[in-house]
């Protein structure tokens, strides 16, 4: 499994960032490790997370593949140590040339918003613009049923395994295991009831719950400290990311200074 996975061919062409060796190079290193541990993911990786000032010198590249900027209307406040980022995200079409040439479904384009986030951006020596961190997209168990709430009795405690091996597999203690699910499944009557039983011996403060905002489902977890790399199982959502996700994402989970 580990040979099918994809990098973007031609990097250097459209995006000039100094750290991108080494993300590359970590995230291969993670998906040759989960994959011999038996997890599957897909080919091209689900998204990419770029800190950069201004936004254009990472926008007008991703544009030239074919990256629509904005494309889910949405801005994601990312308050990471403490400085206020703003997220916007850029989406990739799945039959697009860019995305047979192994370029990420998604791109979060990261930057500062006042001066005290620039200097704390600037000052951790990675570059501008730099990769914070790529995430690979786990694929999820076959659905046979419409009903989300009988489709989460699968895919939860299925993430909740395999954080597990992930986290055996890579030798790092894996990051909170972020579940947003569709708001029918959290208002489900069975939802209280059957939330142990598919968390089972994860400690309330490995895991957070929420309602993901646009529907579908988008559960994730980081695997190298610093927030570096990230896996990620996404199905039907109709927005790149969940806004109480981002938020705890940014504020407990990962940090520009990432401890490499």
């Amino acid at each position: 499994m580990a040979n099918l996975i994809k990098l973007p061919a031609n990097f250097e062409e459209y995006l000039t960032i100094e750290n991108a060796d080494l993300r590359f190079n970590e995230a291969t290193e993670v998906a040759n490790r989960i994959t011999k541990a038996g997890v599957k993911i897909f080919p091209n990786m689900d998204h990419a997370a770029i800190f950069c000032d201004p936004p254009h010198l990472v926008a007008d590249g991703l544009k030239q593949l074919g990256y629509v900027n904005g494309w889910d209307a949405r801005c994601y406040p990312s308050p990471v140590d403490g400085c206020d980022y703003i997220n916007v995200s850029a989406q990739l079409s799945a039959d697009s040339p860019a995305h047979s040439d192994g370029w990420f479904d998604y791109v979060a384009v990261v930057h500062p918003v006042d001066k005290a986030a620039l200097e704390h951006m600037l000052g951790q020596g990675y570059g501008n613009p730099f990769i914070h961190h790529l995430t690979w997209g786990l694929i999820p168990p076959t659905r046979s049923t419409d009903d989300d709430f009988e489709y989460a009795c699968i895919v939860v405690p299925f993430m909740v395994e395999k954080r597990q091996v992930i986290g055996d597999a890579i030798g790092d203690e894996p990051g909170t295991l972020i579940i947003a699910l569709p708001e029918k499944v959290m208002m489900h009557p069975k939802f209280e009831e059957a939330l142990p039983k598919w968390i089972g011996d994860l400690n309330t403060d490995e895991y957070q719950v929420e309602s993901m905002q646009g529907g579908g489902f988008l559960i994730q977890f980081f695997v190298l400290t610093g927030g570096r790399i990230e896996v990620a199982l996404r199905v039907g959502t109709t927005q790149t990311f969940n806004p109480k996700s981002v938020h705890k994402i940014s504020e407990d989970e990962i940090s520009a200074v990432q401890g490499e």
